[in-house]
């Protein structure tokens, strides 16, 4: 007795421990399924690269303390006109929302959490009215120590005249009361509105006024030429200090607070917009939008890109809303985010839809709510769909209410295992993994059909004196060959995805293998059990359970399903020629297949109509992320979208800032970067910011223009001085594009690069060829890296396409020495091997092919389609070949053995074909893109594979047998009569003289 022959008896035999042993094992593992967590980030595709590794470090040295652990959410206000003041006001208004918002309000960052051209008009008119009070007020100072001096003179002048006599001291007495009384006057007027600290300071001025002006009266009347005099110079620069301390001092907090960054609350900023005229308004946001101050100015980077510099009207602004995530590690879009910002970020997108104006609100957590309600929604509205189309499928093939029910008890099982398994080992639930129970659905209902089918076949060729348990056991040790070999090869093709670099990849062909694998477990063994323990307990109460298999006898479905065999018999050339002609055409297309990784692909479109009309708990909700991704791509620049550059090693050294100054010039002039309102490119880097704190620290200009000795803009001298001085300035904005140790050394430096409508190829090609000028001329000093998020996205699409070729490589490899040596060691030819996998390599091709010609891309989840097609397409390729090698040594007759391969074994596979592309094939119908193109493609993969395996392979087998299987007769065979056999051998058939039907 063979080994598959004492399995199957003992599954039978003892069928009621089985089914204990295995119900026990499905709660047991079931148990890890409440486990299971999910993680919708994008970022867990990143792989090890050296630019990913580069980014890691840029984002733990460049953040400054502002930005270290935050996250942004674009609120994007939208229409004819979003820059009147009726709509400013409004978005301040919008903001006190936010604000009044506990939850909404509790994640903002510390300083300045929110920034809008609201806030720069509003900020604008109120340093306008506030300068204006200052000026006004220090001009009436100013005026006051006028008059006071002036005063003083005639003071002096009247004291002249009383030494000299030309006046008495009667005289004297009331013209110097009147003078002392119009230096009270001025003193009350210039200090009116003044503090008690400033007017103490101010009369203080006013005094020592009078005293220097006292002095110099009095050297004056002493010399010809008091100008020269030490004692006179030194007077007058007293007297600019005094008039200093009268003015500038006495103002010093309101100077002090013209200059600060320190916002006025909201309710001011509104007042301050409200009390403009209207020309008023209008000068105050030219003002803010002017580039006349400042070529970086803040309020044309948040309009859009159709912005017309000098305009006052816009279609679109956008408003930055700044959220902490001490504990959420958040970073862009791509990143993990909590539940807290998520839910934050949905509120602040309810609370925008009590407005007026159009706001279009986007960020990480709208953008991870949307992937993982379209997950969920996808699972409900494809799940109920396959089960359905597995249960009509079953209708139709079993026709037996009961085989149904075990069917789908199995499917429940398979489901119950493998999602416990992700479970107790931690393998988080993503976006592929919403296609796992389709799959397992397919592939477990097409081991059921296979084993049932069989059943049901030696159940009939037994006939009356067969027993349930007797034709099981036979069943199960004649497919149950074909069945592990299947699931071996199966398993192969989704384990060749652990050469992927890509973790979830990985995970995805590790659980499937283990799904599998236990459909296997549980139609090999469990489910069988209980159907002999049923079946034997319905006959012994007098119900027949004797079906007959699907394919079998005459009929419509087995003369279709003879096609192969007759074309093998009639018109080889001819299958070869067609074959060959598009297996050439597939091989051409899979050379010019696309590779995509986007967040596009992960993100849902807006659920067709017909959505509309289906249950409560189907019915999926509204995504809008898609659309508002698109809107925002086009119009603004995406925190995001940046490309960088990562010089590390001796970056004090000049010739570095030489090197990043070529390569910003380089950058600004490549039409990957992303243009501002004002012509120029958005480029960061150390030159930059320099030149940014020169213009407005007088000190630090001083220092820059001393350090560029050849007026080239460049500093050629004294760099690590200048970024000593940089961090004492500003060290915020010196930790955007420095890195500086704990020890004081400056260890590296970057380039960013905002990027406009560029493609990750053209981006990463760009962008590797100005690191590469930057390291030129480094002789080893330093090193250059071009890395973002658009470079590792690229990265992850090469990743893709080397999964897609190694995989399939290893998956073809690995099956065909599994292949060969299972045949070679059962007896057969190891030649059937190659000749078994020969129609999956032509599937392949065809299914490239297919991609090509609807524009499919791989990406994460098409990218496995390579070595599915294989894994899966050969298990149909194994049962024919099996069944063909068993019928052939049985029946002695090519033809003979063909016809009874293709009506029985063919049967069964266009029952599991049939249910395995419907089961894939309600993937269309989810809201994930990307699962859409899978299920899409992963059907046409089955349906290739199907044809592939009854109309290619046998002409192939045929062509096998004559040069390399069996002595065997090729004589035309007669009238098939009855049923075909069972294919393990036990029965014997009857045929009869006459033409093959």
């Amino acid at each position: 007795m063979s080994g598959p022959e004492r399995i199957a008896r003992a599954i039978t035999a003892h069928s009621r421990i089985v089914l204990v042993i295995l119900l026990v094992s499905t709660a047991l593992v079931g148990a890890g399924a409440p486990m299971v967590d999910d993680d919708s980030s994008l970022s867990q595709f990143e792989t090890e690269s050296e630019e990913a590794k580069a980014l890691e470090r840029i984002d733990g040295n460049f953040t400054s303390d502002q930005q270290e652990n935050t996250t942004r959410v674009q609120v994007i206000a939208r229409g004819d006109d979003v820059l009147t003041r009726e709509s400013l006001l409004a978005s301040l208004e919008f903001q006190q929302e936010l604000r009044a918002n506990e939850s909404i309000n509790a994640t903002l960052a510390e300083e300045q959490p929110i920034t809008g051209i609201e806030n720069l008009v509003a900020i604008t008119a109120i340093r306008t009215e506030d300068a204006q009070r200052v000026n006004e007020t220090s001009a009436r100072l100013e005026d006051g120590l006028n008059e006071t001096a002036g005063l003083q003179r005639q003071y002096e002048q009247l004291n002249a005249s009383l030494e000299s006599g030309s006046i008495n001291r009667s005289e004297y007495q009331p013209r110097a009361a009147e003078l002392e009384g119009q230096f009270d006057v001025v003193s009350e007027r210039s200090t009116r509105g003044l503090n008690e600290t400033q007017t103490a300071r101010y009369e203080s001025a006013l005094q020592q006024v009078r005293e220097i002006e006292s002095q110099r009266y009095e050297i004056e009347s002493l010399s010809a030429n008091p100008r020269e005099n030490p004692d006179y110079q030194q007077l007058t620069a007293d007297l600019e200090e005094a008039y200093r301390s009268g003015t500038a001092g006495v103002l010093q907090a309101e100077y002090a607070a013209l200059e600060s960054n320190d916002r006025p609350p909201l309710d001011e900023q509104i007042a301050a917009i409200e009390e403009l005229d209207d020309a008023a308004f209008e000068r105050t946001l030219e003002r803010t939008l002017s580039t006349n101050d400042s070529e970086d100015n803040a309020a044309l980077a948040l309009l859009s890109a159709s912005y017309e510099e000098g305009s006052t009207d816009a279609e679109a602004r956008v408003t930055s809303v700044v959220q902490s995530t001490p504990d959420d590690g958040t970073g862009g879009v791509g990143g993990a985010v909590s539940d807290r910002i998520v839910d934050s970020q949905l509120q602040i997108r309810e609370l925008a839809t009590d407005y007026d104006d159009s706001y279009l609100v986007f960020g990480s957590g709208i953008i991870t709510d949307e992937i993982d309600r379209s997950m969920a929604d996808s699972l409900a509205i494809v799940g109920p769909l396959a089960l359905l189309f597995v249960v009509i499928a079953l209708l139709i093939a079993y026709r037996d209410p009961l085989d149904i029910v075990l069917g789908v008890a199995g499917i429940v099982a398979v489901l119950v295992w493998t999602f416990g398994f992700m479970g107790w080992t931690g393998i988080a639930f993503n976006q592929l993994f919403v296609a796992v129970p389709v799959l397992l659905i397919g592939l477990s209902i097409d081991y059921a059909i296979h084993v049932f089918m069989r059943h049901r076949e030696q159940r009939e060729a037994d006939g009356a004196g067969g027993t349930v348990r007797g034709s099981m056991g036979i069943a199960l040790a004649g497919v149950g060959t074909a069945l592990v070999w299947v699931t071996a090869t199966t398993v192969i093709g989704f384990l060749s995805n652990l050469v992927s670099p890509i973790g979830p990849i990985r995970e995805f062909g590790i659980v499937s293998s283990v799904g599998i694998v236990t459909a296997l477990i549980v139609f090999g063994a469990l489910i069988p059990a209980a159907k002999v323990e049923i079946d034997e307990f319905l006959e012994s109460r007098g119900i027949d359970r004797r079906k007959r298999a699907f394919g079998t006898g005459d009929g419509r479905f087995s003369d279709l399903l003879t096609v192969g065999s007759t074309a093998a018999r009639r018109i080889p050339l001819v299958v070869f020629l067609v074959v060959a002609l598009l297996t050439a055409g597939g091989v051409y297309g899979a050379t010019q297949v696309d590779t995509s990784f986007q967040e596009e692909d992960f993100l849902a479109d807006s659920p067709p109509s017909w959505t509309e009309t289906l249950p409560g708990g189907m019915s999926p909700g509204e995504y809008h992320a898609k659309d508002d991704l698109e809107y925002v791509n086009q119009n603004f620049q995406r925190e995001d979208q940046q490309a960088q550059i990562l010089v590390e090693g001796t970056v004090t050294d000049p010739a570095v800032l030489e090197e990043i100054d070529d390569a910003r010039n380089d950058a600004a002039d490549s039409e990957i970067a992303y243009t501002l309102a004002t012509n120029e490119a958005d480029v960061q880097d150390p030159l930059t910011t320099m030149e940014g704190i020169a213009a407005q620290n007088e000190s630090f200009n001083e220092s820059f223009t001393a350090a560029d000795t050849d007026d080239d803009g460049v500093p050629e001298q004294n760099v690590s001085a200048l970024y000593d001085q940089l961090y004492e300035i500003d060290e915020d904005a010196a930790n955007q594009v420095l890195y500086r140790s704990e020890g004081g050394a400056y260890e590296s430096a970057r380039l960013v690069v905002a990027l406009g409508d560029a493609t990750t190829s053209e981006t990463t090609s760009e962008m590797r060829t100005i690191a590469g000028d930057i390291e030129d001329g480094s002789d080893g000093r330093w090193s250059a890296i071009a890395t973002g998020d658009p470079i590792v996205n690229h990265i992850v699409e090469q990743d893709l396409l080397d999964t897609v070729l190694e995989s399939l490589l290893i998956t073809l490899v690995a099956v065909f020495l599994f292949l060969t040596g299972s045949y070679w060691v059962t007896g057969n030819s190891a030649s059937l091997g190659a000749v078994t996998l020969l129609p999956v390599a032509f599937s392949v091709s065809w299914i490239l092919g297919t991609m090509y010609l609807i524009g499919m891309p791989f990406n994460v989840l098409t990218g496995m389609i390579t070595s599915l097609t294989v894994g899966l397409g050969v298990a149909y390729s194994i049962h024919v070949s099996a069944r063909y090698t068993l019928e052939l040594e049985r029946q002695g007759n090519v033809w003979s053995a063909l016809r009874t391969t293709v009506t029985g074994t063919g049967g069964a596979l266009l029952g599991s074909a049939a249910t395995t592309v419907g089961g894939f094939g309600t993937l269309a119908f989810a809201i994930l893109p990307a699962l859409r193109q899978f299920g899409i493609i992963t059907a046409l993969t089955i349906t290739y594979a199907f044809l592939a395996s009854v109309v290619v392979l046998p002409t192939l087998l045929v062509m096998w047998t004559r040069y390399f299987g069996p002595d065997v007769s090729f004589d035309t065979p007669g009238r098939r009569t009855g049923t075909s056999t069972a294919s393990d051998g036990g029965t014997d058939a009857d045929y009869q003289g006459g033409d093959e039907k």
